[in-house]
């Protein structure tokens, strides 16, 4: 089959891409990076991709960092296939991308202490009032990220949208037992200029928007049980 991106290309996701059908019934235990990339080293780091769109960001790091496991999730149906047929042709084995609901994901199905780095680059703003719930960045979802993180892991997050800003800088207020906030490192795979480079960023750059980041080191101990658990 064809879509837009591919522009009339066929796109295979091939082996690199993993749809909800092929995750195990939810009840059936929680899964970890070995699930997604056979046996391997419990030491070996697990980064995930919240939101991987067209799969830049996983390939251009993933080929900095042989030695590191990347797991892109996306929502969207024709930029999931893009983005694991664009890791195909370039054969990464150390990418996977899995199509569904990366809060759905982490919730039911990922296990504790399993993620070195979260990676929220540009994600949908949702900027309507009656769909803030759909945000990334909830208060329920700031215990998830801290739940699955290795110890001293980051959630590491950047916009270009004012109001989704300030949205998460009120969220990540509230929750400094959770994460120590500091400033934001570019990745060694961003351009000159760049804060991260991915699809959308030099999209946004050309249109002149500012650009926010943060990251967030995940505080020892474990995680207290959220009142909407």
């Amino acid at each position: 089959m064809s879509f837009g991106l591919g522009r009339g290309r066929t796109l295979d996701p091939g082996s690199h891409g993993i749809g909800r059908e092929g995750l195990p019934s939810s009840d059936a235990g929680r899964i970890g990076p070995e699930f997604f990339f056979g046996p391997r080293d419990p030491a070996r780091p697990f980064d995930l991709e919240i939101g991987s769109g067209k799969g830049t960001f996983l390939l251009q790091q993933s080929a900095l960092e042989p030695g590191t496991d990347f797991l892109g999730i996306e929502w969207a149906g024709e930029f999931y296939r893009y983005a694991a047929d664009r890791i195909r042709r370039h054969q990464r084995p150390n990418v996977r991308v899995l199509y569904g609901d990366a809060g759905e994901f982490i919730s039911g199905w990922l296990r504790d202490d399993c993620v070195r780095v979260i990676h929220l680059y540009f994600s949908d703003p949702w900027p309507k009032s009656r769909h803030h719930k759909r945000r990334v960045v909830q208060d329920a979802s700031l215990h998830e990220f801290h739940r699955i993180l290795r110890a001293g892991g980051e959630l590491r997050i950047v916009t270009d949208h004012d109001a989704l800003w300030e949205w998460t800088e009120e969220h990540v207020g509230r929750h400094g037992h959770l994460f120590q906030r500091g400033p934001f490192e570019r990745p060694p795979s961003a351009g000159d200029g760049e804060v991260v480079g991915t699809n959308f960023e030099r999209k946004y750059a050309r249109e002149g928007r500012p650009f926010h980041a943060m990251t967030l080191t995940r505080r020892p101990g474990p995680t207290p049980t959220h009142p909407a658990a």
